[in-house]
């Protein structure tokens, strides 16, 4: 075996290491929406057409917060591969005036958001409780900015781990807070859906309490300088977590928006093409958090490289990471195609949903290693502190290409809700190529973040 196959075995290794706690909390998070909708869902479809509404508006915010603190991450890393454990703690310390300051102006979208929901034309029951419900989802946007701070400052100095723990322990915390609130146990009132707003909320405020308590008082840690002791407001890497969070934030933004743009285009088909367009997108989604946590591994050990100003390294880390994910994403392709008339019939039992929801599955797997590739080239970028580029990549992808592409082949050439996810997949496969010749580029030389 050559050395460079052994070279990139172990950079394959390391970055399995410190993906798969990220991919079981990227899970956990995933399975906390997933049990609100089932207990929300018991209320009836009201209550659960209103959820889902103000949940996805809600996320469409809440992505360009989570791509700010996302900035955190390569400059904690870059930081540590220099040996400059001290710069991680002014990081953290800056990073945590960028999150609160964004989590304040997205509260605050939040609501605003709110105002328009009366506006789009759905049944009066479903507004009146979309309403309530979203503004409650305000108040839990400064924890959650609050537990990625410090989420993303642990995984930058590669523990991954414990945001993992928390993030598991908070599903339980959700399950007995919605218990509680949804349906009025131990002497609380029933309050439904608002209930379901105010579990998330606790539940959000434990998770950010519990991951500042454990980064301030475990020993591992304290060679970071981890304090609330600010010496001043550092300009230039306030500067640096902006440029890398807002674009790394649209990035998300434009992906997030191409799909729901998707969902309203396949909702002008009926409601059968809708519903097989939910029931694929949720198994694609579920795979798609594997390459999320092999992306933001790639962003750690790629930013330690830059850190070293190895460009050996770099490359290594980064290949490596696109190959891992690609397959990883690839062999979830072959069992889509595989169980495509089964793994439907979990969900509904609708055989003309079913028949959709198998072809949809087939272009989904075709999409997967493209999906994988794409998501893990943002996150070695992302390392490098590279973002404008790639936010224009996005752009372009989804935004010029995907979506007027699947119009056309879902609309004009008559392939239906198959032509729209055609254009999707067109969407992630230009991105991938785009992403990966860009790091390819930029990689053969040191780089210098501003």
């Amino acid at each position: 075996m050559s050395q460079h196959s052994l070279s990139i075995r172990r950079e394959i290794g390391r970055t399995l290491h410190l993906a798969y706690p990220v991919i079981i909390g990227q899970l956990g998070h995933i399975m906390m929406g997933v049990v609100d909708s089932l207990m929300v869902g018991r209320l009836g479809p009201t209550p659960l057409a209103a959820a889902s509404l103000a949940n996805g508006l809600f996320f469409l915010i809440l992505v360009l917060g989570l791509g700010i603190s996302y900035a955190i991450t390569p400059l904690v890393a870059m930081a540590e591969g220099a040996a400059r454990p001290r710069e991680c703690g002014v990081v953290l310390r800056q990073g945590l005036v960028v999150g609160l300051g964004a989590g304040g102006v997205l509260a605050v979208l939040t609501f605003g958001i709110s105002w328009l929901i009366p506006h789009l034309q759905q049944p009066p029951a479903v507004t009146a409780e979309a309403v309530d419900y979203i503004r409650i989802l305000g108040y839990s946007v400064l924890p959650i900015m609050l537990f990625q701070v410090y989420r993303q400052f642990s995984e930058g100095v590669s523990h991954t781990v414990p945001p993992m723990a928390i993030t598991l322990a908070a599903n339980l915390s959700n399950i007995f807070c919605n218990w509680i609130l949804i349906y009025g146990h131990l002497g609380m009132p029933a309050l439904g859906l608002r209930g379901a707003g105010w579990a998330t909320f606790i539940t959000r405020s434990l998770m950010a309490l519990a991951m500042v308590w454990y980064v301030r008082s475990a020993r591992r840690y304290a060679v970071f300088d981890p304090t609330l002791h600010y010496r001043r407001l550092d300009p230039v890497i306030i500067r640096r977590l902006l440029r890398i969070g807002l674009g790394s934030g649209f990035q998300h933004f434009f992906e997030v928006g191409a799909f729901s743009g998707a969902a309203i285009m396949i909702g002008w088909l009926g409601t059968e093409p809708l519903a097989a367009h939910q029931i694929a997108l949720s198994m694609a989604a579920t795979t798609f958090m594997f390459a999320v946590g092999i992306s933001a591994a790639a962003a750690i050990r790629v930013g330690n490289a830059v850190g070293r100003q190895s460009v050996a390294a770099t490359r290594s880390a980064g290949f490596s990471a696109i190959l891992l994910s690609a397959g990883v994403m690839t062999f979830f392709g072959l069992i889509f195609v595989a169980f495509r008339r089964v793994l439907p019939t979990l969900f509904i039992d609708n055989t003309r949903v079913v028949e959709i929801a198998a072809a949809l599955l087939v272009v989904a797997a075709l999409f997967q290693m493209s999906d994988g590739t794409q998501a893990a080239g943002l996150g070695v970028l992302r390392g490098m502190a590279d973002v404008r580029i790639p936010t224009l990549i996005t752009f372009i992808a989804y935004w010029l290409l995907g979506l007027p592409v699947g119009y056309a082949l879902g609309f004009w050439v008559k392939w239906g809700v198959v032509g729209v996810w055609v254009g999707l997949a067109l969407a992630l496969t230009a991105s991938a190529v785009m992403l990966t010749l860009r790091f390819h580029r930029l990689s053969r030389s040191p780089v210098h973040v501003r």
